[in-house]
């Protein structure tokens, strides 16, 4: 078992600016973090790695585990007013950013909702704004953001995706753990998604290897 803050995260009320969306610092308190981070694997390439194509330790497990479960389908289908009963899921471990990653972009039409759960301790470098996921206004200007999320301490983000949910950081080339979790459009999209993913993670390792 892991603890996870749900009674938090209900009592987050949804901000609507620049679209719908929560933000939950803690949502994986201080002991519980230290156990994940302490049982993660570790990802020296970029790009982001299926759960059961990586070796966690238990607590990790756990947590993965957690975030695929019925509690928080259930915490943030009440909060965004949706019906997410059948709603396939796509869960991911992102260990490291290069300075490709982090341009303006909506996510794939295919996930109805993104949520992103970041694993990093707090470091100069997320005061420095760098690696933090802004929330912006439109598809041009990073700098035109409402919020920014430093991807520290157990701290989780929900937002339904949508034609606008426009979102990136600046550039952080190092460790940013960040576990994302989607509930896909349907069984089709969500597999083909992870075949993908399952890809480029088998080469990944082999270029690891090498």
């Amino acid at each position: 078992m892991i603890a996870l803050d749900y009674a938090k995260l209900q009592a987050t009320p949804v901000d609507t600016d620049p679209f719908p969306h929560v933000v939950v610092p803690d949502f994986v308190p201080p002991d519980s973090l230290r156990q994940v981070v302490a049982d993660l694997p570790t990802l020296n390439k970029r790009g982001s790695f299926p759960a059961d194509s990586v070796r966690l330790g238990p607590a990790a497990k756990a947590l993965f585990e957690a975030m695929e479960g019925p509690r928080l389908r259930d915490c943030i289908a009440q909060l965004f007013d949706l019906d997410l009963n059948n709603a396939p899921t796509m869960i991911t471990l992102r260990g490291r950013t290069e300075a490709k990653d982090g341009r303006i972009h909506c996510d794939s039409t295919a996930k109805r909702v993104t949520i992103l759960l970041y694993l990093n301790p707090q470091t100069d470098a997320w005061s420095r704004h760098e690696g933090c996921l802004r929330l912006l206004r439109g598809p041009s200007d990073l700098e035109d953001y409402v919020l920014e999320v430093p991807p520290v301490n157990g701290t989780l983000l929900v937002f339904p995706n949508g034609p606008t949910t426009w979102h990136g950081h600046k550039t952080f080339v190092g460790q940013r753990y960040t576990v994302q979790l989607n509930y896909m459009t349907s069984d089709q999209k969500a597999r083909s998604e992870m075949r993908r993913h399952r890809l480029s993670a088998f080469v990944k390792k082999l270029t690891m290897a090498a």
